[in-house]
């Protein structure tokens, strides 16, 4: 179903012993808002082919904070006992180096139908998400949130300290920088 589904999700996770998976949970009444929570959820990233040197490697066990991210979330949404339809979708890869790991160079197909040239394989999130993005999308949510340790540029803008954010929303926007505020846990809009 992951290859001929989400044929990205499958192209970044062929390479390991384990299977690519994307994992879906369901919560609420159909009648209450949907809420889509996504999760990136690299169990480990080794840079595939495009091998990463070893001090970047070290800690790419935590390539899945995105996905605890997102079932933290979804803990305290379901405990709270909001009045929401919820669906968390995580994608659950390892980025690994075997004998069908994806090539740069290789093209695939994505779930949408849109073709995809590899030209990195430590890409990967991208990938993944895209897959799982669309898919998401198809279900009209009246929200959806997507936690994901994308993307190195946002390291390099901002630097380790603060995490960057993205919306269109501008509602949203001025929310997310008031509650930051308030917490006392700075983030940063970047332009989407």
């Amino acid at each position: 179903l992951i290859e001929t589904s989400f044929p990205l999700i499958y192209a970044v996770g062929k390479g390991s012993i384990e299977r690519p998976r994307l994992l879906e949970l369901n919560w609420g009444k159909s009648n209450d808002p949907l809420i889509i929570l996504i999760g990136k959820g690299v169990c480990f990233d080794t840079g595939g082919l495009d091998l990463k040197p070893s001090q970047y490697m070290r800690n790419m066990k935590k390539d899945m904070g995105g996905a605890a991210s997102i079932l933290s979330l979804a803990h305290m949404i379901i405990s709270a006992k909001l009045k929401v339809n919820l669906k968390v979708l995580i994608q659950a890869v390892n980025n690994d180096i075997g004998p069908l790991s994806m090539r740069p160079g290789d093209v695939y197909n994505s779930r949408s139908g849109i073709t995809v040239e590899i030209g990195n394989t430590d890409a990967e999130g991208r990938l993944i998400l895209a897959d799982t993005l669309y898919y998401a999308d198809s279900f009209r949510p009246k929200i959806m949130i997507d936690f994901a340790t994308l993307t190195g540029a946002a390291r390099v803008t901002l630097g380790p300290d603060l995490p960057a954010y993205f919306t269109q929303h501008e509602d949203i926007a001025l929310i997310i920088n008031k509650i930051s505020s308030i917490e006392k846990d700075p983030l940063w809009r970047l332009p989407l």
